[in-house]
């Protein structure tokens, strides 16, 4: 097994390795003086079984670019199998037609990434479940809610707690995460009227007197979640705190974050944290290094990925 690492999320990659007890591979992955990617591995692949770590977080089109010539670099050199290991799918809100003549680009990277040379894919918390099938791959799909259950237990407890899901969308991922804490569920009803902008409208389920964790998948400009806190404290909650898998908090997130009614924000490293999230007292990482070694050991040894959530 061989571990080659872009630039998205080096932090993470060497993480991945150092619980595998694995080097990175030996490669060069940089940019020509008009920004065109260019990768060369410096060891031999012939045979092996690789596994690329790369999100496609911000800037987004660019990791992705490094992903692909990355594939397309150890496909030719002959690696046995090729796993794109992807903490953050990027493009996966882009997963249906919303209106006429829109595209649905979370197939599209999918097709990108099976031709460029991909046997297999491992990712979390993919915003829509099937997005699995828009590849022709196998994919393997880590949940965060395992990772997060044992955190909140640790530092909250499960007294008077209520797991909320911030919008109807992500009712099944909430269900799932308050199952393993026996817990009850509540759900803020919004509506978006244009993309990055939403609007509370009720809260569904008692909340009253009672501290709420909040949990999606996605955090880009935060306004989804600052506003879900303000309408569960309006509701009578005491006291909102949030567990999100993907930490794209762009446009100001972190100061709107920063500024809001939430106790604390807890977001894993699947996206490489900026200097911002770092020094923000609100915000909390917590490392998917473990989860996602313990993955790429079992999909090597081909042993089972789903017994990991047992």
């Amino acid at each position: 097994m061989k571990l080659l690492a872009g630039n998205s999320n080096r932090p993470l990659a060497e993480a991945i390795a150092a619980y595998l007890r694995a080097n990175l591979t030996n490669a060069t992955v940089q940019r020509f003086n008009d920004m065109e990617v260019w990768v060369e591995i410096h060891e031999n692949v012939r045979g092996e079984d690789v596994f690329v770590v790369q999100s496609s977080s911000y800037p987004a089109n660019d990791n992705l670019m490094e992903l692909l010539v990355c594939l397309d670099a150890l496909k030719r050199a002959s690696a046995k199998r090729v796993t794109a290991v992807i903490p953050y799918f990027g493009y996966a809100r882009q997963d249906r037609k919303p209106g006429p003549r829109t595209p649905i680009s979370a197939k599209l990277v999918a097709n990108l990434i099976t031709v460029a040379g991909a046997a297999r894919v491992l990712t979390m918390d993919l915003h829509a479940g099937q997005i699995q099938g828009f590849f022709d791959i196998p994919v393997d799909n880590l949940y965060a809610a395992p990772l997060f259950a044992p955190d909140i237990q640790n530092n909250l407890g499960t007294d008077e707690l209520v797991i909320v899901s911030p919008d109807v969308g992500g009712v099944g991922r909430a269900r799932a995460l308050a199952k393993r804490l026996d817990v009850p569920l509540a759900i803020v009803d919004k509506r978006r009227e244009r993309a990055g902008v939403s609007e509370v409208v009720n809260v569904i389920g008692e909340v009253e007197g009672r501290r709420c964790v909040l949990f999606d998948d996605i955090i880009d400009s935060g306004g989804t979640l600052v506003n879900a806190a303000d309408a569960l404290l309006e509701a009578g909650a005491s006291a909102v705190h949030a567990y999100v898998t993907h930490g794209v908090l762009s446009a100001g997130a972190v100061a709107r974050v920063a500024a809001s009614s939430l106790e604390q924000l807890v977001v894993t490293d699947s996206i490489r944290a900026t200097e911002g999230v770092r020094v923000t007292e609100k915000i909390r990482l917590l490392s998917i290094a473990q989860l996602m070694g313990e993955a790429i050991s079992r999909i090597s040894s081909e042993s089972s990925v789903s017994s990991l959530f047992d």
